[in-house]
């Protein structure tokens, strides 16, 4: 993985060495070059590795998609804000079963760098929601489980916040 200020020098190099095959008039390779210079554009607003974390965590393979985020060492210097987000979020989602302090701090960071999906932040103000019910705080269990609701478009959470709900009633 390149550091996000690499990728860019990295595409302007591309991009200015493709001007100069086309000058050239090697026209061919100015376009090839153009296209690896997208798709180095491209890998610095959708991080190869996060993506990579995402596929593993589809398949329920938890130790792969753990492995693959602690490549990233430094998130704040590697990646945008975006991606930093989601580097918290799959984090907040690995560590939710074994350490709740923990997972709260990853959600809540997740949460002010900013998710860009709706269910994503759905997601991550639901864990919020049931972490912040385990420690007995019922008022904002109940503020994130509706935060969580409205962002819950989809209604692929709708059972979710329903269960959660019926648990804080017994509360």
């Amino acid at each position: 993985m390149f550091n996000k200020n690499i990728k860019l020098a990295l595409a302007v190099l591309l991009f200015v060495t493709a001007i100069w095959q086309f000058t050239e008039n090697n026209i061919g390779n100015g376009i090839f070059l153009i296209l690896i210079a997208l798709i180095v554009i491209l890998l610095y607003f959708k991080n190869e590795i996060i993506v990579l974390a995402f596929l593993k965590l589809r398949k329920q393979d938890f130790p792969g998609a753990q492995k693959w985020l602690n490549k990233i060492k430094n998130p704040e210097g590697a990646l945008v804000r975006k991606q930093q987000g989601y580097f918290y979020y799959l984090s907040g989602l690995m560590v939710v079963q074994t350490n709740l302090n923990q997972a709260e701090k990853h959600f809540r960071k997740a949460i002010e760098l900013g998710l860009s999906m709706n269910a994503d932040l759905a997601l991550a103000k639901l864990n919020l929601a049931g972490i912040a019910m385990t420690k007995r705080r019922k008022q904002e269990a109940t503020l994130l489980l509706n935060e969580a609701k409205k962002l819950d478009k989809q209604n692929m959470l709708k059972e979710q916040i329903a269960q959660m709900k019926e648990q804080m009633k017994r509360i």
